[in-house]
């Protein structure tokens, strides 16, 4: 079955991909519900089919929302997922070992690479960050935010997360 947990969810998003491995196995199962019959090289995983999460407040500040849209399935290392930031959540400072990229659908968002200004994401926006650069993103202060993550593991990490962004970082 492609049941994801919170926890499940949370793991191939966020977290360490070993450290769940039982989760990725499940969402890996070529049949799921949701998810049309199995074609030789060719799954569906229809919207709706997967469980919206809370994005969990050790990785970030104020309301987040995710929504799985595929886990790392080898051989791929890519996950992804939509993250939806009301106005004024965001992430905590982290690093991704294979970088990461940012595809902007709706909403006013801002990221910051450490040591660098606060910039503005946009609807149609793509964000690039390289392998290893320490950054947070999130919504604007009055305006929310969403867009699709797309991230890679590298020795069973996608994400390495740090310190959380203060008031005074975010509001620079």
């Amino acid at each position: 079955m492609n049941r994801f947990s919170i926890l499940g969810l949370a793991m191939f998003l966020l977290a360490p991909a070993g450290a769940h491995a039982t989760a990725l196995a499940q969402a890996a199962a070529p049949a799921s519900p949701g998810a049309s019959p199995s074609q030789e090289g060719l799954r569906i995983a229809r919207a709706g089919s997967q469980p919206s999460a809370k994005g969990p407040a050790e990785y970030f500040t104020g309301s987040v929302r995710i929504d799985p849209l595929f886990p790392a399935t080898a051989p791929s290392r890519m996950s992804g997922g939509s993250v939806t930031f009301e106005p004024g959540a965001r992430s905590v400072w982290h690093t991704h070992p294979v970088g990461q990229v940012l595809a902007v659908t709706a909403g006013l968002g801002w990221i910051q690479r450490d040591g660098g200004p606060v910039e503005e994401m946009r609807p149609g926006d793509v964000i690039w960050i390289a392998p290893g650069v320490k950054h947070w993103h999130g919504a604007a202060a009055t305006t929310g935010v969403t867009h699709i993550a797309l991230q890679e593991q590298a020795d069973g990490r996608a994400v390495n997360w740090m310190e959380a962004v203060t008031d005074e970082q975010y509001h620079r």
